[in-house]
């Protein structure tokens, strides 16, 4: 397999595990519907969420013809996909909840969601941590659940309609990665900070520093899928 093609099939991977898993988080919300998330909660859930990712994608690492023989290339080369996508999750989430300050700026008894940066860091850590475990204790990744959600992927990319619009998705992530790359690694080299111009968010964190003792309803913790 190809370095393309395999970077394009972790492409489908990624976008058929969230689509499994949002439905898993559907039906988990309608049980505890009425019931506040803490932040051990919101966190828990996505360290499990991110554990479970990082051990699929290394089912796909190992060779086709020896499940127990892993292929290095596809290792090294899923890990820097992985360390991409978590790092362009954390981006996001840090732009979505920058956004929604702004929107709810000077509008009282907000609730904000919950986030915290030292929480998405140490699970994106503890699932790079699994997943290069998984590299010296391969037996350990093929536990029932994880071959659930492998099979389940694979049964869903040969599917003729829902197949073609995740490898749709698969190609455009093919495309993306170069990108998100690139500003991943500068969030690293930056600290985690994002640099903004002007427009509706240029200068917002400066000023929102500013104005942090004059405003009502800010909180370190904000939620984000």
């Amino acid at each position: 397999m190809g370095l393309f093609n395999f970077i394009f099939q972790l492409g489908v991977l990624f976008a058929i595990y969230g689509f499994l898993w949002g439905i898993f988080e559907i039906i988990f919300r309608i049980l505890v519907a009425g019931s506040a998330r803490s932040v051990g909660q919101v966190y828990l859930m996505k360290a499990v969420k991110y554990f479970f990712l990082a051990d699929v994608t290394f089912l796909f690492c190992l060779d086709q013809n020896n499940v127990h023989m892993v292929v290095t290339e596809r290792v090294v080369v899923a890990g820097l996909v992985l360390l991409t996508y978590f790092m362009g999750k954390l981006q996001n989430s840090q732009n979505r909840i920058l956004l929604t300050q702004f929107v709810n700026r000077g509008v009282p008894n907000v609730q904000a969601p919950l986030f915290n940066m030292r929480g998405e860091i140490a699970v994106i850590f503890i699932a790079l941590l699994i997943f290069g475990g998984f590299w010296f204790f391969p037996q350990y990744a093929a536990n029932p659940l994880s071959v659930w959600f492998r099979e389940a992927i694979i049964d869903i990319e040969n599917t003729a309609v829902i197949g073609f619009i995740f490898k749709v998705i698969g190609f455009f992530f093919l495309l993306t990665l170069i990108f998100r790359m690139v500003g991943a690694f500068g969030f690293l080299l930056s600290g985690g900070k994002t640099n903004r111009g002007p427009g509706p968010g240029g200068g917002f964190r400066k000023r929102r520093s500013n104005n942090q003792d004059k405003e009502s309803g800010f909180s370190d913790y904000e939620e984000v899928d």
